[in-house]
């Protein structure tokens, strides 16, 4: 009996040693992919348990959730398969943005001409990126589209609303080129050599992206149920304090039970999800700012239920390149 005793022992004990070291050799993109569309079965489940309600809410949460497969599934196939297609995917997420931005911004017809360098600028950008030119990557908009895009509308030679176009021209450079991209650049970032072997690049994008994404939908969900107190009642009249302390408080969380996705201690973690939970709400005010200016409720139809890109990439635009410097200043080789 002993002697089985001792069997069953020995063979629990290697069955868990097993499982601990597959469990540390598990990619932990693949884990928190699992964790992501389980999280939208649950949402699917709870749009399907309210089909016999016919209501705003039902039909919003509908094409919401929908969008959320479509747009959930295309950023897993772009940054599991290859860095690549990860480098090309988040490049057209910004030339989506950028034309979507000049749609709504009414720019003169004289300045076609600076609005295709814009365009033009975007895989520039990302060739710096593809190529590691970190150098390149970082004063390529900041300092040569700023010299560039006034020059070409001086050439132009039509000064009314000069001094408007240009600070639209590089400010879309500015929030929808080189704020994004630095998404990409995670991807090719060198890390500290010392740094744990689990630490990967897509983890650290995987992390920032679903917390600010994550961010917006819990300031969506404390605002509907708790919200009484607008944040800013001429920008935004649907967010709310109380939304936005709710979801500032879980994102700090979860930046810290997440932080298996990065090299970060548990201080940069809540350090990071401070960044992400402060400035992931300012861009999306920035952003609704604008859409009041241009007198648009969203920026777009592409996305239905949510409106257009910008409405999706509003909060990476400021909390992105912050924490990419948080990351590489603390981590980076």
């Amino acid at each position: 009996m002993n002697l089985l005793s001792q069997s069953i022992s020995v063979i629990n004990s290697t069955w868990l040693d097993s499982f601990r070291e597959f469990i540390d050799q598990m990619n932990p993109v693949f884990v928190m992919s699992g964790v992501v569309i389980g999280l939208l079965f649950i949402a699917s489940g709870i749009v399907f348990l309210l089909r016999k309600k016919h209501d705003s809410l039902k039909h919003e949460l509908q094409s919401r959730v929908k969008s959320w497969w479509v747009m959930v599934i295309l950023f897993l196939l772009a940054i599991t398969i290859d860095y690549r297609l990860s480098i090309v995917f988040i490049a057209v997420l910004s030339m989506l943005s950028i034309k979507e931005f000049f749609s709504i911004s009414q720019l003169r017809l004289a300045d076609r001409i600076a609005m295709i360098l814009a365009y033009l600028a975007i895989p520039i950008q990302y060739w710096w990126v593809y190529s590691q030119w970190y150098g390149m990557f970082i004063v390529f908009i900041p300092i040569y589209m700023f010299l560039v895009i006034p020059l070409c509308l001086v050439l132009i030679g039509e000064p009314k609303n000069f001094t408007a176009s240009m600070g639209k021209l590089h400010w879309a450079l500015m929030a929808f080129v080189f704020g994004i991209s630095h998404l990409a650049f995670f991807l090719v970032l060198e890390m500290d050599p010392n740094l744990p072997k689990t630490t990967n690049a897509q983890g650290l994008l995987f992390y920032v992206v679903f917390l600010a994404e994550f961010n917006d939908i819990l300031q969506y969900l404390f605002g509907k149920a708790l919200g009484k107190h607008k944040l800013a009642r001429t920008i935004s009249p649907g967010k709310t304090w109380e939304g936005f302390l709710g979801g500032f408080i879980c994102t700090v969380f979860l930046a810290i039970i997440l932080r298996f996705l990065t090299p970060m201690d548990w201080l940069h973690a809540a350090f990071a999800g401070v960044l992400i939970g402060l400035l992931g709400p300012v861009g999306d005010l920035v952003i609704s700012a604008i859409k009041r200016d241009a007198g648009v409720k969203d920026s777009g139809g592409l996305i239905p239920g949510h409106g257009g890109v910008l409405d999706r990439v509003d909060s990476l635009c400021f909390s992105v390149p912050v924490f990419f410097h948080f990351v590489r200043y603390f981590y980076g080789a």
